[in-house]
């Protein structure tokens, strides 16, 4: 009887997945008739999200970044830059976004991501349009020195929503991020030195101790995907591939629309589908801030 059971089960949970895949949009119609997503959630209802700092001991600054199991790695290098004459008072960022071959069926070895430049581009557009990092705060001897930060985003996991989490990574990244002592040598040059090299040097240092990058007007996202009169908040990668028509949404810590970013699709099929998408991300800012708080302190008590 045992066995019979089990058969049965085992022949539903086939039909079941070969329903899915021969017609997936007739299979999450079911879904959505019903208020429920195939993962279970209800419709508008964001995936588990936890942060974790310092993921590389190596980094200048680091964390590790999951949302449902879309996973990021993200961590910051700093290396001392000669600024250029147009803006002699300022630093830089360097962003790259990488999607190894690990991350998803459909990056192939040996051939790049077509969506690895993409997301890199939109992170520096937004994170520098946003005005989180003032590269001013990045000067070191105005004409003479300042910092570079190389930011790498690597993808473990691609199981949709790669620009919210690697923006939530690159955020959680800088939050963590110590700016490393430096002094100058008898030649005027700046170097970096250990907290212990610059207690022991004849010159001053140019900082007498790592300090924190100053953040402001953090931007967070929500990407939503649209079906009919259904809007989906972070969806899974089977979700993006089925449902063509996505928008995100980017705001700052302030509650100020920062971008709003809509990859062809479909004709929006109400007009108040984008406010609703607002408000949507709104909450998912709250919340995300919320988790931020939550892993410094904990970083703070460890």
């Amino acid at each position: 009887m045992g066995t019979s059971n089990g058969c049965g089960d085992l022949s539903a949970e086939t039909e079941v997945e070969a329903f899915r895949r021969l017609y997936p949009i007739d299979f999450y119609q079911r879904h959505f008739d019903k208020s429920i997503r195939p993962d279970a959630r209800p419709l508008h209802d964001t995936r588990e999200t936890t942060v974790a700092f310092g993921a590389v001991k190596s980094a200048n600054g680091s964390a590790l970044v999951k949302v449902g199991c879309t996973t990021m790695l993200a961590a910051i290098k700093m290396e001392i830059m000669t600024p250029s004459a147009e803006a002699p008072d300022e630093g830089s960022l360097a962003i790259d976004f990488h999607m190894p071959p690990i991350c998803s069926p459909s990056v192939r070895p040996g051939r790049p991501a077509e969506a690895a430049p993409v997301i890199s581009k939109q992170l520096t557009d937004t994170i520098l349009s946003a005005g989180m990092i003032d590269l001013k705060q990045l000067c070191l001897v105005s004409g003479k020195a300042a910092w570079m930060a190389y930011l790498d985003i690597c993808c473990l996991d691609a199981d949709g929503c790669l620009f919210d989490a690697a923006l939530l990574s690159a955020v959680a990244a800088f939050s963590h991020l110590q700016i490393p002592v430096v002094s100058l040598n008898e030649e005027g040059r700046v170097f970096i030195v250990s907290e212990e090299e610059a207690g022991k040097s004849k010159k001053e240092p140019v900082n007498k101790e790592k300090r924190k990058l100053p953040l402001s007007s953090i931007p967070l996202s929500l990407t939503c995907v649209l079906h009919k009169n259904h809007i989906l908040p972070d969806p899974t990668a089977e979700e993006e591939s089925v449902v063509e028509t996505s928008i995100t949404v980017v705001l700052d810590s302030s509650d100020q629309l920062v971008s709003l970013y809509k990859p062809g699709g479909q004709i929006l099929a109400y007009p108040q589908a984008i406010q609703d998408c607002v408000v949507l991300t709104r909450q998912r800012v709250k919340d995300l801030q919320r988790i931020l708080e939550e892993a410094m302190s904990n970083m703070d008590v460890d």
